[in-house]
């Protein structure tokens, strides 16, 4: 059963909020896949904060005229599970490990900031570190350098202080061996 005028126009109304304050839109045909497997990809894309629908192609092409995304319709052909997310990474990473695993997704196309993206670019996308490894890893970086200078000035406080010991009691030694006598 098809949709009505006013149940079109709410979808594309959604869909147009999504792609909003999207960074990335990743294309796929799902041709051939079983119900719980799509399940798992839904799941998995909710978990990750991916927006991920299968839309009839009329009504993506609506909610992405006029946008950053506008090149992506020339690849709106055939059945297509649309992966929308704010996160630059997180739609093309979502759709790229699941087509790791099931053969039958087949990544069409995407779009990144305006620019189109073809498989292999989407792919490429997806192996990127995710924006919260990135940056736990900038600041790894930026703390390798202050904890080192810690490090150091606490091996060098240590081996002043072995150097001290041994003449303290040297020191020691001396003053006890003249009284003995």
């Amino acid at each position: 059963m098809g949709l009505n005028l006013n149940d079109k126009k709410a979808v594309v109304a959604e869909v147009s909020a999504k792609v909003a304050t999207a960074q990335t839109i990743v294309v796929a045909e799902y041709r051939g896949i079983q119900v719980g497997h799509l399940t798992q990809l839904r799941a998995k894309a909710r978990t990750q904060g991916v927006y991920l629908r299968v839309l009839k192609n009329t009504l993506a092409r609506k909610s992405v005229e006029g946008t950053q995304f506008a090149n992506l319709a020339d690849s709106m052909v055939g059945p297509l599970i649309y992966s929308i997310s704010d996160d630059a990474v997180a739609a093309a990473k979502v759709i790229a490990d699941f087509a790791k695993t099931n053969d039958k997704l087949v990544i069409t196309a995407g779009n990144y900031a305006g620019k189109q993206l073809d498989k292999a670019a989407v792919v490429a996308l997806a192996s990127i570190p995710s924006r919260e490894v990135l940056i736990s890893q900038i600041l790894g970086l930026m703390l390798t350098p202050v904890s080192s200078f810690a490090r150091g000035l606490a091996a060098l406080a240590a081996k002043k202080g072995e150097g001290a010991a041994p003449a303290a009691e040297e020191t020691a030694a001396a003053e006890e061996a003249p009284a003995a006598a």
